[in-house]
């Protein structure tokens, strides 16, 4: 049987939101949870624990008959809220009627990143500020929404009397650090996830390159991070005395750097960081690009006068399966204003490192590793600490899945459904579909136009989450009918 999608789930949503919702997520923006990565004292400060509780209380006050909410938190990491709702009556799996389908697992996350960088006038990291169909603050749309809309697409579905399958709603609390904490957390869910493991997983954390149609993610790009410190000295010295003499531990820094960027086109030069794009992403990179115009990679905040490379389908698969390399952090720097004639004695990056969704990780980590750290120019001291996180190519649709989603995007949007790979990264997806290869995944998102995750003004655009939070609901009522 095929279900058609219900306009009043899109009235339950809107009504979720603004009358349900919308106070608990402002008070979520006014914690500064940061992620443990940005955090050192994070389980002392309590923010973490803070969010997830009053996450929680929500949760709980939900009508779901059976559900079974609390916060896990395993010693020295950080805290997951999960959320186990039995199935509708009659319903024994998140496949047909009394098939032993897994359940459905819905993701999202609710650790942020720092403020990093100055917010407009009027506007502040952890204030929420309502303007017009926007809500500013961090962590308003990554991912801070999720939990509304995974719990509440279950909630619209009870009020409209429409069967569900078994769904665990689980949000973790070290995503922006690359989910360090999340494999623990698999490990205890494995049981509850049976043999075969999720049939379905919905996770909430991705983008849409347009408010206008429901966006599913097809690719993510894998990241490796490395911290490179350069030393020369024991301490700084005047830059009169040793300059000529000492060498500079940032020339050495950007000679290192040279190893694996041309610092000429950007290209990253180690082959472990690469990987061939697979037909399917090119077409699927034209047909976005056919949709969408030259605008469908070229949306930034760019300068007057700044050049971007490539046709517009060449830059949509540069930043979906090519790898590219950001300078993120430096110690040891002082500012503009502060800096005096000293040859100071060391200097340490952060890079971040986006690879190709299929690039072994692990593998492009260690390459880059003994690249920078061999042979170190004029001897100096070179430290390099790498980490890795893979990659996701998202399999075929089932076409039950597939129809699903077609019809919610028509229904709730008014427009066919979308496509697209992502530049960012999502290891839980990677490590899902690594222990459960049969699993179907729909990934999406709200992070569109202006939303400015990771940077200043992040915003979330509530019809979209609306909408969102209706087409979820479909799909799983899909779910639990499908053949």
């Amino acid at each position: 049987m095929t279900l058609a999608p219900r306009t009043d789930l899109l009235e339950l949503a809107d009504h979720l939101f603004e009358h349900d919702a919308l106070a608990v997520l402002e008070g979520y923006v006014r914690i500064p949870c940061l992620s443990p990565g940005f955090d050192a004292d994070w389980e002392t400060n309590g923010h973490l624990r803070a969010a997830a509780e009053l996450l929680l209380g929500w949760v709980q006050s939900q009508p779901l008959p059976g559900m079974q909410a609390e916060i896990v938190q395993m010693p020295g990491l950080s805290p997951v809220i999960v959320a186990d709702v039995p199935a509708s009556a009659g319903i024994a799996g998140a496949g047909p009627a009394g098939s032993k389908a897994g359940p459905v697992l819905l993701y999202g996350h609710l650790d942020k990143q720092p403020p990093l960088g100055a917010w407009r006038d009027g506007l502040d990291p952890f204030v929420p500020v309502r303007e017009g169909d926007a809500l500013y603050g961090r962590g308003t749309a990554d991912d801070g929404y999720s939990v509304f809309a995974a719990v509440g697409a279950l909630r619209s579905l009870q009020a409209s009397g429409l069967a569900h399958g078994r769904c665990i709603v689980v949000i973790e609390a070290s995503e922006e650090s690359g989910s360090p904490h999340l494999p623990a957390y698999l490990e205890m869910l494995a049981a509850r996830l049976g043999p075969d493991g999720p049939s379905l997983v919905v996770c909430l954390d991705s983008g849409c390159p347009t408010y206008d149609r429901l966006w599913t993610t097809t690719s993510l790009r894998g990241l490796l991070l490395a911290e490179i410190r350069v030393e020369v000295l024991t301490e700084g010295v005047h830059s009169g005395s040793a300059g000529g003499v000492v060498p500079s531990s940032f020339r050495i820094l950007r000679q290192l750097l040279s190893r694996i960027e041309d610092e000429e086109t950007g290209a990253v030069t180690l082959d472990e960081c690469h990987a061939t794009v697979p037909e399917v992403r090119r077409r699927e990179a034209a047909q976005l690009v056919a949709t969408l115009g030259a605008g469908a990679a070229a949306d930034f905040p760019i300068v007057p006068g700044l050049r971007l490379g490539g046709d517009p389908v060449e830059r949509v698969l540069a930043r979906t399966w090519a790898p590219s390399l950001a300078f993120v952090g430096v110690d040891g720097v002082p500012s503009v204003r502060d800096g005096g004639n000293v040859l100071r004695p060391f200097t340490a990056a952060k890079i971040s490192m986006r690879l190709p969704p299929s690039a072994d990780a692990e593998a492009a980590a260690a390459r880059v590793a003994a690249v920078l750290t061999d042979d170190p120019p004029d001897g100096a001291r070179v430290t390099v600490v790498t980490e890795g996180s893979q990659g996701f190519d998202a399999p075929v649709m089932a076409p039950w899945l597939a129809e699903a989603v077609e019809q919610a995007s028509e229904a709730y949007f008014g427009q066919p459904a979308g496509s697209a790979g992502e530049g960012g990264t999502i290891p839980f997806l990677s490590a899902l579909q690594e222990k459960y290869p049969a699993a179907q995944f729909l990934v999406t998102g709200v992070l569109g136009p202006e939303s400015n995750a990771h940077g200043p003004n992040e915003m979330l655009h509530l019809p979209t989450a609306k909408r969102v939070t209706a087409s979820v609901a479909h799909v799983l009522s899909r779910a639990s009918s499908a053949s």
